[in-house]
């Protein structure tokens, strides 16, 4: 027979409707629709961050530095690279006649920005305003109550407002922003007495090149240059590194969903495929008795499986990339995303090649096994089951190596993707084990005396029982489940214990150490019974560390850091203190005495520590203000971060850095809400160098950064259990053929319709109660690495949501057996008899 013949055969026998061959259209339309829209998502923003870094950035390299500017040598090293422009960021109290609001205060020279465009509302195109105006975001206009022409103050500056900020070319590279946004001339925050010595503000200085560089190259230049400086350097293709690291792990979470999904659904296809033949076995016989051979069976139905899977998929692909422009609307205002509709052709192809070899896999084992018997052997199939296919297990390994093989090519995370596919293979092996187990004590454990009991148990390890497709089906759709509710409680969990409801009012930077006592008698006078806690702030960053003599140099380490040594990149925060914080425990050494006045000593984050590799009478080098001080550890300390207050990785005796130029921060906790208008217009006025964050609408923020990530999580996880919803829907469709044939027997024995549905009742139950405790513990074991792994959360699932959802899960597959029982209940026994 010929391939045309063939498809001639395989056309006719095809429905337009594809009936019976549903089941692999739906399980291949949602995996490969998850794919292509995770695809082409994740394409898309990464050509943005790509194409756009420089403008994101503002610059080809950005040198920030804390508490200063660059020095002579500094700046003419950056000024042999191209186009220079300098300025500095901080946070700022901006007042009008009736308001006070926290503001980011971005100070900018002429040359700004080097790339992308700033406008304003009103459509204008502007660089750095004119002397003696601001640029002013819409957000502290409101806060502020004024409008263009209007003036405003800051420190002791007052300011014209020039216009309204619409575009910021730069904003993105800014990170987290605890308060909107006003650009000033790169002269104010020094005129209005913002920049004294220990204020708490950081200098950019942007890089243009004027030739073509490697930025890499450059930043290990300059490091090498100036190991000491406290450099914390950034260059245009990490023009918004927090968010290309949130896109990468979000990408490859939502990846490995995706492939879940067709998993999942490959089980489905299976399934359908084995029905859908299941229903020809008189056509396959009858072409056979006509001349066919086992090679043109095998092309006519690969034909049609084919065909319909390329269907399938490629409506899965269509409708993944129609959903890529609602996701980024969705996401607009988080992730830098283009409008309209993206192709991504590598994403796309890669998901049409996911979604075919899954079908092949699946599909495979019933197509071969039926090509290779002899007729009357496929025309009693029903009563004498087929027998396996060893050929058929070849293609399915190469198959699944295919599989692993695209799927390690295309990650960013091969470990992590090899670790999901080994436990995806592993649960197969799991389930694939249990269903046989499950048939093999069936077959040995004793009849029960009931009858319905005894034909239940029977139906587990009859001949072509379905038990071990049931169970693998039963076992991922269940998982999925329990994985979707321990990620999403986990994630709710994370942002209850990191961002908890109650927190400090305010925080207030530089304070000035000389004023502390007229600071905290100002909140008393305004706000009575207020609680306010103050320490000493300082910047910046480790150089050093280890046994004295062999310490390790950070500049030495390039990018090549310790796992979770977040503290070794740039400055951090820094304070001494006499006696150990709230929230803090001494886990090992001692803490020093009061007026120390030895050694320099310093006390440690206990998880720091361990990062990296320090202990006890280690030594560490840090630098501050361009010069180097080292001290020995005397302690570790296991800190609570859910205090909100003041929690430093570092914290020095106070012969360490009392001398250091350095101002106070403060911690306000209001007994109400009543004095949050007076008291903030108040230290406006008595100290206009300090600024003060409000913690609210920071919470707000967090918690909504965080929701939207359980937002993402639940909606990719939802295909995943859409999948295995109709992986058991199929799983009992595929039975129905063989369960018509039981059912008959049954009503010609005399079994009424309530026996029929007690009979599926039991036999789903009895496995579902089963594969309840082995699906909890996959569920599980997969959440958790979802959850501390990729996206380094805490693990705080909420039990009661876990096995309230398992428990419904269990509901829904009773359900769908007794629907999957009723239509076998109208079966006419005559006609069913005549088609054995």
């Amino acid at each position: 027979m010929t391939w045309a013949i063939a498809w001639r055969i395989a056309r006719r026998d095809l429905s337009a409707r594809f009936h019976g061959l549903r089941l692999l259209l739906v399980c291949l339309f949602l995996g490969t629709g998850a794919l292509a829209a995770i695809g082409t998502l994740t394409s898309t923003i990464e050509r943005q961050l790509s194409e756009r870094g420089r403008e994101f950035l503002g610059a080809d390299v950005q040198v920030a530095l804390w508490q200063r500017a660059p020095t002579p040598p500094e700046l003419a090293a950056l000024r042999a690279l191209g186009t220079v422009s300098q300025g500095l960021r901080m946070q700022a109290m901006a007042s009008s006649a009736d308001a006070a609001a926290p503001v980011e205060l971005k100070a900018v020279d002429d040359r700004w920005p080097l790339y992308g465009r700033a406008t304003l509302l009103d459509g204008q195109t502007v660089g750095a305003p004119p002397a003696g105006a601001a640029w002013v975001a819409p957000g502290a206009a409101d806060r502020l109550g004024v409008k263009p022409g209007d003036t405003l103050t800051i420190g002791s500056a007052r300011l014209r407002v020039g216009g309204l900020l619409d575009q910021e070319p730069d904003r993105l590279g800014e990170g987290f922003q605890l308060g909107p946004t006003i650009i000033v001339r790169a002269d104010v925050p020094a005129a209005a007495g913002l920049t004294a010595p220990g204020a708490m503000y950081r200098s950019k200085t942007n890089v243009a090149f004027t030739l073509p560089g490697d930025p890499q190259a450059v930043e290990a230049e300059l490091k090498a240059r100036f190991p000491a400086a406290g450099f914390e350097i950034r260059t245009r293709d990490r023009g918004a590194p927090g968010v290309d690291r949130f896109v990468g792990r979000m990408g490859e979470f939502l990846t490995l969903v995706g492939l879940a999904a067709l998993v999942i659904a490959g089980i489905g296809i299976g399934g359908g495929v084995s029905s859908y033949l299941d229903a020809r076995r008189q056509n396959i016989a009858t072409l056979k008795v006509l001349g066919a051979t086992s090679g043109d069976i095998a092309r006519i139905y690969a034909m049609e499986i084919g065909a319909a899977a390329l269907v399938g998929s490629i409506a899965g692909i269509l409708a993944g990339v129609a959903l890529t422009p609602v996701i980024a609307r969705a996401l607009a205002g988080l992730l830098p995303i283009g409008t309209g509709i993206v192709f991504a052709p590598a994403a796309l192809l890669s998901a049409l090649a996911y979604g075919l070899l899954v079908a092949l896999v699946f599909a495979a084992p019933p197509l071969l096994r039926a090509r290779r018997f002899p007729a009357m052997a496929l025309m009693r199939e029903r009563v004498s089951p087929l027998g396996r296919d060893r050929i058929a297990i070849a293609v399915v390994a190469a198959g699944l190596a295919a599989i692993a093989a695209l799927a390690l090519a295309t990650a960013r995370q091969p470990l992590m993707t090899a670790g999901f596919l080994g436990g995806a293979a592993a649960a197969l092996v799991l389930l694939a084990a249990l269903g046989w187990g499950i048939r093999l004590v069936a077959a040995r454990l004793p009849r029960p005396r009931d009858p319905l009991w005894r034909a239940a148990l029977a139906n587990l390890h009859r001949p072509g029982a379905a038990t071990g497709t049931l169970v693998t089906a039963l076992g991922f759709g269940l998982s999925a489940f329990v994985l979707l509710a321990a990620v999403q409680t986990s994630i709710d969990g994370t942002i209850a214990q990191r961002v908890p409801e109650r927190a400090p009012d305010y925080f207030v930077l530089d304070v000035p150490k000389d004023q502390v006592g007229t600071f905290t008698g100002l909140v008393d006078r305004v706000a009575p019974g207020s609680a306010v806690q103050t320490v000493p702030a300082l910047r910046g960053a480790i150089l050093a560390y280890g046994p004295k003599d062999a310490m390790t140099r950070v500049a030495s380490l390039g990018e090549n850091l310790p796992e979770d040594a977040w503290a070794l990149r740039g400055e951090r925060g820094l304070t001494y203190a006499d006696e150990v914080p709230p929230g803090n425990r001494v886990t090992q050494g001692e803490w020093w005495s009061e007026n120390h006045a030895g050694e320099p000593l310093v006390s440690i984050d206990e998880d720091l520590a361990q990062a990296i590799g320090v202990e006890v009478g280690d030594y560490l080098t840090i630098g501050i203000l361009g010069t180097e001080r080292s001290a020995r550890i005397a302690s570790l300390r296991r800190i609570d971060w859910q205090t909100m207050g003041f929690n430093y990785v570092l914290v020095f005796s106070p012969n360490t850095l009392r001398d250091a130029p350095h101002n106070v921060a403060a911690t306000i906790e209001l007994p109400d809400d009543n004095a949050k208008g007076a008291l903030l217009r108040d230290l406006v006025r008595a100290f206009p160098s300090s600024s003060v964050i409000e913690t609210g609408p920071v919470l707000v923020q967090a918690r909504e950064l965080l929701t939207q990530v359980g937002l993402a999580t639940l909606a990719a996880a939802s295909v995943a259990v859409l999948a295995g919803l109709a992986v058991l829907l199929g799983a009992i469709a595929a039975a129905r053929a063989q369960r018509t044939y039981d059912t008959v027997i049954l009503r010609v024995l005399g079994a009424s319709r309530r026996q029929v549905l007690l009979l599926a009742l039991a036999e789903y139950g009895a496995l579902a109660a089963l594969l309840a405790l082995v699906s909890l513990a996959l569920g599980l074991v997969a959440a958790w690495a979802v959850v501390t792994q990729l996206f380094e959360f805490d693990w705080l699932p909420a039990w009661s949501a876990v096995f309230g959802v398992l428990g419904a899960g269990l509901a829904l597959v009773i359900l769908f057996a007794l629907a999957g029982a009723l239509p076998l209940l109208r079966a006419k026994p005559a006609q069913a008899l005549r088609a054995l």
